[in-house]
């Protein structure tokens, strides 16, 4: 008989990437004094870890098809620990780059493998709902983050907050171990993944899918790249940074009150793609115009809201065709938007601001929603 996996579980591991992401941003200013590098160098981690994350992505999804989810998951939590424990101990900035890598490439084990087994195990209308949960946890993570992480800082600068991050692998390895059930289809024979891979970039909703995916992240992700600096030159401190996670906590509730509601109330996924692209607009249009005081934060939270409808809805139907693969089309599909987060997030560190990147990318998600569905409505 099947097992069904811990929902609460599931949304802790796959909170669990943005949790270590997020908790690391409020120390980049002490990263870059700690080291005596420029700050948008330090900045730079951010798109690094996204990079070797994109890659962590595929071989665990692989992995995961061949070894089981089960045993994946705990190898990848293991690596993440190991390279957390060792970015305690850097002793140049080359090297905590390079445990970042590490980390960020075991740390995607909680993505694509928790991806994996609720497709595993859900479908249709139940797994679009499990995925809403996904997403309330996704959109909360990073406030849960900033919080702790601004907290950690001021205590301790970013040494505390490496320890926590080794102690909280730690923790989430053994949880894993006494509760992880195995998921994987007792009857699954993979395809050869040269196959598949040329099945998904032939396919246009993949592509479309990726972008979307990329581009909500990245505007969700750029407040955690700029917002440190944004605050410093504000003059105010990294803890206000990170306590600026409340303001972001009202839009994650709304956004999650808004999906649930419709998504009960049979509302498509054209409608919410169209309502999250609007909310991210109005939101951008606000932070660009607001960016020299204070107040951006509260055209930041409809951003929040808009990530918290839009990205639920697109993982659960994005591999809906690519059932009998789950784990390698996760992988794959996961490389392509983790790959275009960091490029994205790569030219938002050499913006050195917010407003602008954020309104580009809306307007870019936008274009992109309503390209599509006009296409669907005239055929």
């Amino acid at each position: 008989m099947k097992t069904t996996p811990s929902i609460p579980l599931m949304v802790i591991l796959m909170m669990f990437p943005q949790i270590v992401e997020t908790l690391y941003s409020p120390a980049l200013p002490h990263i870059a004094a700690g080291f005596d590098v420029p700050l948008a160098l330090a900045g730079q981690t951010l798109s690094i870890y996204f990079l070797a994350f994109a890659f962590g992505v595929v071989c665990w999804g692989i992995l995961c098809d061949h070894l089981g989810r089960r045993r994946t998951m705990l190898l990848g939590l293991g690596l993440y620990g190991i390279a957390a424990f060792a970015a305690l101990w850097a002793p140049s900035f080359q090297w905590l780059l390079a445990m970042r890598a590490l980390s960020a490439f075991g740390a995607a084990v909680g993505s694509v493998v928790t991806q994996t087994m609720l497709r595993d195990s859900f479908d249709g209308t139940a797994l679009a709902k499990v995925f809403a949960y996904m997403g309330m946890g996704i959109a909360i993570s990073p406030v849960v983050g900033m919080l702790s992480g601004g907290l950690l800082t001021s205590l301790g600068g970013y040494p505390a907050v490496f320890f926590t991050l080794s102690l909280m692998a730690v923790l989430l390895y053994a949880v894993c171990l006494l509760r992880l059930p195995e998921t994987r289809p007792a009857t699954m024979q993979p395809l050869p993944l040269w196959a598949l891979a040329k099945r998904l970039a032939t396919d246009g909703n993949i592509w479309h899918n990726a972008l979307l995916v990329a581009g909500f992240n990245v505007l969700l992700f750029s407040y955690y790249l700029q917002g440190p600096f944004v605050f410093q030159r504000l003059g105010l401190s990294t803890q206000a940074f990170g306590y600026s996670g409340i303001a972001l906590a009202i839009g994650t509730l709304v956004g999650s009150a808004i999906n649930k509601t419709l998504l009960q109330r049979g509302a498509s996924q054209p409608r919410l793609l169209r309502l999250a692209s609007l909310l991210a607009l109005v939101g951008a249009v606000g932070v660009y115009l607001s960016e020299t005081h204070l107040g951006f934060l509260l055209p930041m939270v409809l951003i929040v809201a808009a990530f918290g409808i839009a990205i639920p809805n697109i993982l659960s139907q994005a591999l809906v065709e690519y059932r009998d693969q789950a784990g390698a089309a996760g992988a794959l599909f996961g490389l392509l938007y983790y790959l275009l987060i960091a490029l994205g997030l790569a030219m938002v560190s050499l913006a050195e601001q917010l407003g602008g990147p954020l309104l580009i990318t809306s307007l870019l998600l936008s274009l992109a929603i309503g390209r599509k569905q006009f296409v669907e409505m005239v055929r």
